[in-house]
């Protein structure tokens, strides 16, 4: 079988090239086998790969990746790896109260295994710290939605803390925000930080990573790239939205594009200008709205603007797309930091993010000794994680509670045809997007 295309990710990956340049690529110019292949290097495929060391120390674990280490999806996110409810599709992230439950006892089992996974191999508190998250709202509709994103929390016995404008200025430096809803328990990475630690911990345990190795055919549990094949005994897919390009879940994801620009470093005067914390993260009290983030470690202090939605079934977006959604994010910015009018951004990209319709993963064996981590629903850091973890003890033949609890969930079921899917969806996420009013 042929895959039907590589990845294509739109911009530079911004918190790669922050980070001094990486050793050079393993390349794959042999045929190899192994007893274990993942294919793809981001949060799921490296969770999978440590899992295999953890569960099959004296085996040979390969992994294939078709570009470097963070320059794909899993160095295009914005960092938060969230444990509460987070669904996209919600006006406040809520959902049922069991759901709800399930969910976050998934995100925790992933926020607890990079945290060990950080300490075991040395990654540095940039790359990975539980800071928590606010959710800022912009809004009176803004507020409600916070309001009721509490309420859920209660009923769900969770932690928070409720923030003033005072107080969200005091953390941003900004007027723009009324009120904040503070939950704990939100790792933020510095993604490329984690994900190269990762890999680096995981090749000093043996697991051999070969990178700008794509792989443009998987013949039962053969897979070929442009310059070797590996032959393994067990396969992870750990593709995210392209398991469609393995011929898997065809007609069943929803393929979504959501853009980010990252300003040049501060001068000290503009981070004085700008007051507030250090560093901070703050998603929308709307789904649909903006996420900002202040960074201030390796690359200098910046900030980080997220937002907007498309649907994109081809897998591809333009350059064009991505500059003119940064002109979106130009007014964003200049709404937030008035102070920092002078400041430009340095770095525009866009993340490949997928979904199905029915909120649950492309999960489980596929074909025989095949199986797929794929479909994070907006949640790659945690989900990615979590499923990575997931699909190694299944190809194990190790059964848990949690992998249990994730096999009860139905399959992706099947979306309506591209044209309708396409127009439709857009049509959802522009409606939504005006709704969000200042939350934009």
């Amino acid at each position: 079988m042929k895959t039907r295309q590589l990845p294509v990710d739109p911009g530079p990956a911004a918190w790669n090239m922050l980070l001094a340049e990486a050793t050079a690529a393993r390349p794959l110019t042999d045929n190899i086998t192994a007893d274990w292949l993942i294919i793809g290097a981001g949060f799921a495929g490296l969770s999978a790969a440590r899992r295999l060391v953890q569960l099959h120390p004296n085996d040979r674990i390969v992994v294939l990746e078709a570009r470097r280490i963070a320059d794909g999806p899993a160095g295009r996110n914005t960092g938060f790896m969230i444990d509460l409810p987070h669904d996209l599709a919600s006006k406040d992230y809520g959902g049922t109260l069991d759901r709800d439950a399930a969910q976050t006892s998934e995100n925790r089992l992933a926020i607890d295994f990079a945290r060990q996974a950080t300490a075991d191999y040395g990654i540095s508190a940039e790359g990975f710290a539980q800071s928590g998250k606010v959710n800022a709202a912009a809004s009176e509709k803004g507020h409600a939605h916070n309001v009721d994103y509490a309420s859920h929390l209660s009923a769900m016995n969770e932690p928070y803390e409720m923030y003033d404008a005072a107080q969200m200025r005091d953390l941003t430096g900004s007027d723009y925000y009324q009120s904040g809803l503070f939950t704990p328990g939100t790792a933020m990475l510095q993604p490329a930080i984690y994900i190269r630690g990762l890999a680096d911990g995981l090749q000093q345990d043996g697991v051999e990573i070969y990178e700008n190795a794509p792989v443009t055919g998987l013949q039962e549990r053969t897979a070929t790239t442009p310059e070797g094949q590996v032959s393994a005994a067990r396969v992870i897919l750990a593709v995210n939205g392209h398991v469609e390009s393995f011929g898997h879940f065809a007609g069943r994801l929803m393929h979504v594009f959501t853009y980010a620009s990252m300003t040049r470093a501060l001068t000290r005067d503009e981070q004085r200008s700008l007051g507030g914390a250090n560093i901070w993260g703050a998603t929308p009290a709307d789904p649909m709205g903006t996420t900002v983030r202040k960074i201030n470690g390796t690359g200098g202090a910046r900030l980080i603007i997220r937002n907007r939605f498309t649907l994109d079934p081809s897998m591809t977006v333009s350059e064009r797309r991505v500059a003119s959604v940064g002109r979106d994010h130009d007014k964003a910015f200049a709404a937030r930091f008035p102070m920092l009018q002078n400041v430009g951004m340095e770095f525009r990209w866009g993340g490949h993010l997928c979904l199905s319709r029915n909120t649950v993963p492309a999960f489980g064996e596929v074909a025989a000794g095949i199986f797929s981590a794929c479909c994070q629903n907006g949640l790659g850091t945690a989900k990615g994680t979590l499923h990575g973890i997931l699909a190694a003890e299944q190809a194990s033949g190790i059964d848990s509670p949690m992998l249990a609890q994730v096999q009860q969930q139905d399959t992706p079921v099947k979306l309506p045809p591209r044209a309708a899917l396409w127009a439709g969806a857009n049509a959802v996420m522009r409606w939504g997007e005006f709704r969000a009013g200042r939350e934009l």
